[in-house]
């Protein structure tokens, strides 16, 4: 959990004096809660159940991080607190501007093709950068908001970075919005972190040593077919498996759940058992990915292109095709539903 975050929004959260817990004002604990999104005031239903988790993270990232790729006084175990505080203060920087249910107070802008940006996008990537480049200064830069310098490709160590995943929904007051990290050692990830800080949510992984959601550990659903799995992400995507497998408006039908704006947040929901079948449209960039592919990976999980082939990160021009996000049990059947 991200401790102290809060939401400006119509309910803001507060941390308790003794442990740093967030309570919301009903003064109930605030985690985020089961569902894969908050539901409209109204509309009960029964909760999504995670599954059980089956691994923990260490603080000790030394099986990945050499000391040869680390700065001079700081130790490997020191790496994973100091990302995740860094992150914390990001999520800080970012929820003044939100306004759940209206519209941000942020400034917006348009870029060249259209897309928005945000005062909020800026200043979170901004100081992302002094403060993850400062803590590992051999690490070149990719992200969003920041001009590529391809100077990174020659780079053994690489921060991936979304200030504001999600930047429509961060703007509109949709909740979905995340801060997505990762760090690449020769092209793979090695560190990911994802943070919801409206609902003072924190996903992360190291990799080989499993991931976490507020520090429980978090395995993907035991989904064993495509039938009856719950899907979320384009429409026509998903239109396309239906009618492939021949599953129509059968029982065997996917269930299909309101599509997640972050597409880091999308990855994780897989991750943590929420999501069976997360879909991403082509021209997903690196900074949507990483970080979230990792915490996949380690719960047991894949993103991989209709190919069958992971993602390749920091290639020179950033950019994937369409992509699937699935427990290993669904890969080939919603591969063949794709396909």
């Amino acid at each position: 959990m991200l401790a102290g975050a809060r939401n400006d929004g119509a309910a803001s959260l507060r941390p308790t004096a003794s442990s740093g817990v967030l309570v919301a004002p009903g003064g109930g604990a605030y985690n985020g809660g089961t569902d894969a999104r908050p539901r409209s005031a109204g509309k009960p239903g029964a909760p999504l159940e995670p599954s059980r988790p089956t691994m923990t993270l260490p603080d000790d990232a030394r099986a990945i991080l050499p000391e040869g790729l680390l700065p001079k006084g700081l130790r490997p175990d020191e790496v994973l607190p100091k990302v995740r505080a860094i992150i914390h203060e990001a999520a800080l920087l970012a929820l003044p501007f939100f306004r759940q249910g209206e519209r941000t107070t942020a400034r917006v802008w348009n870029k060249s093709g259209g897309s928005p940006v945000t005062e909020a996008d800026v200043t979170v990537d901004a100081f992302l950068k002094v403060r993850l480049s400062e803590l590992l200064p051999g690490a070149a830069w990719l992200s969003e908001e920041t001009r590529d310098d391809p100077v990174r490709l020659a780079h053994d160590l690489v921060w991936i970075v979304d200030p504001i995943d999600g930047t429509r929904a961060f703007l509109s007051g949709d909740p979905d919005w995340s801060i997505a990290v990762a760090l690449l050692a020769h092209g793979e990830p090695v560190l990911g972190h994802v943070a919801a800080p409206v609902t003072a949510t924190l996903y992360e992984a190291v990799a080989g040593q499993g991931a976490t959601k507020d520090g429980v550990p978090i395995r993907v659903s035991a989904q064993a077919g495509v039938a009856g799995a719950r899907v979320t992400g384009p429409k026509p995507m998903a239109d396309r498996i239906e009618r492939r497998l021949g599953l129509g408006e059968t029982p065997g039908a996917l269930v299909r759940l309101p599509r997640i704006p972050s597409l880091a947040l999308r990855l994780v929901r897989v991750a943590e058992g929420l999501v069976d079948v997360g879909l991403v449209s082509s021209d997903a960039r690196d900074w949507d990915l990483a970080g979230a592919d990792l915490i996949l990976r380690e719960a047991g999980g894949a993103v991989v292109g209709l190919d069958g082939r992971p993602p390749v990160y920091n290639r020179r021009e950033p950019i994937h095709g369409e992509l699937i996000a699935v427990p290993e049990a669904l890969r080939a059947e919603v591969l063949a539903g794709l396909g």
